[in-house]
């Protein structure tokens, strides 16, 4: 097992990385908690859930409660069911929330944990490679009908542990969902590293590939949180793709494409909007030969208007005074964030959108 500390304002925490360690929460976190409420989805209760209620001693009391699969759970009414499994369970401020699952159950199950008697410990256990990314940082989060993460709050977990053997179970959905924020990372920090990571078939990814990338991907996104916690400044450069991901996410209906594809689509965008403005030497080919070769739903976008998605952005966390402030790159390793217009940005998103339906 390997492990990672994470700096935050309010306490340091470990990210625990390994194999076999879904059963061993109660000795990894080597402080007893009375009542442990386990938080997860449909999907994963069935393959994870029982043991890692099995890791715990008798002498505590673990609760469990299952939302639905899927990006849709991330509202209001899931939101007041665990609250109210909260207070029929009976926590208290001693007692511990445990999030296992992808980056919804983490997002959801943070949310409710920072907000239930203002604020009890709770545990990230990501299941999905996407969650390397929403694990990390403090940010929790639902939805809103109007846009994503719109109801949140910074809340950092104990601890994070990280199980490798969950990612066997991923479908190639999820595994393309989790390379879409490890790519950003690559973008954001290393040359040498996105270009192995533009080179690779995502269908043939080793267990061995899949750990050095988290591990990388955790660590870029680590510097970048514990330089600004709360998102005053340089990590808001994690947004790179987020701002047209959103708006899509919101405009198909949460679910109808997963988080990590919309960013990879959203990243398209940013890079060659990046190029354009700077006169970059991106590796754009390079990168839309990635998403093309291992399949990203590109297709989605055929239902999607301009003019729509704009309105969504205007939403977004980061709009200012009604100007949407996107996220690119002057080189790989170089982001800046730039204020667009709304009639440059209408007509660079129909340019967009005009050569992504050519690759349909």
């Amino acid at each position: 097992m390997s492990s990672l500390l994470i700096q935050s304002s309010t306490h340091d925490y470990e990210v625990a990385i390994g194999s076999g360690i879904r059963g061993r929460v109660e000795e990894i976190l080597d402080k007893d908690y009375q009542k442990v409420l386990i938080i997860t989805d449909s999907q994963v209760a069935d393959l994870y859930l029982q043991q890692v209620i099995e890791g715990f001693s008798p002498k505590g009391q673990v609760g469990t409660a299952v939302v639905p699969a899927g990006e849709a759970s991330k509202s209001m009414e899931q939101y007041q069911y665990l609250l109210d499994v909260c207070v029929e369970e009976r926590l208290d401020r001693k007692s511990l929330i445990i999030a296992l699952g992808g980056g919804m159950i983490g997002d959801l199950a943070g949310f409710a944990a920072s907000t239930y008697l203002r604020g009890i410990d709770f545990v990230q256990m990501p299941t999905t490679i996407l969650a390397h990314d929403s694990s990390v940082g403090g940010k929790v989060a639902i939805n809103h009908p109007q846009g994503k993460n719109l109801i949140g709050s910074f809340y950092n977990p104990v601890h994070v542990i990280y199980d490798m053997e969950t990612l066997s179970s991923l479908s190639p959905a999820e595994v393309r969902s989790g390379y879409g924020e490890v790519v950003k990372h690559g973008l954001l920090s290393d040359p040498k590293w996105l270009d192995e990571l533009l080179q690779q078939d995502l269908t043939q990814l080793s267990k061995d590939q899949i750990a050095k990338d988290l591990a990388k991907g955790i660590r870029v996104k680590a510097n970048l949180v514990e330089q600004d916690e709360r998102e005053a400044g340089v990590r808001k450069y994690l947004n790179l793709g987020h701002t047209l991901a959103h708006s899509i996410e919101a405009e198909l209906g949460y679910g109808d494409i997963t988080h990590g594809e919309a960013v990879a689509i959203g990243i398209w965008f940013a890079l060659k909007l990046s190029k354009k403005k700077f006169q970059t030497d991106l590796p754009v080919k390079d990168y839309v030969n990635w998403i093309i070769r291992n399949h990203f739903p590109v297709d989605k976008l055929n239902k999607l208007d301009c003019n729509s998605l704009i309105n969504r952005m205007k939403r977004d966390k980061k709009t200012v005074h009604e100007v949407i402030n996107y996220v690119l790159l002057t080189d790989t390793g170089f982001p800046c964030i730039e204020p667009l217009q709304d009639e440059e940005l209408l007509q660079e998103l129909n340019d967009f959108l005009k050569e992504v339906r050519r690759h349909d």
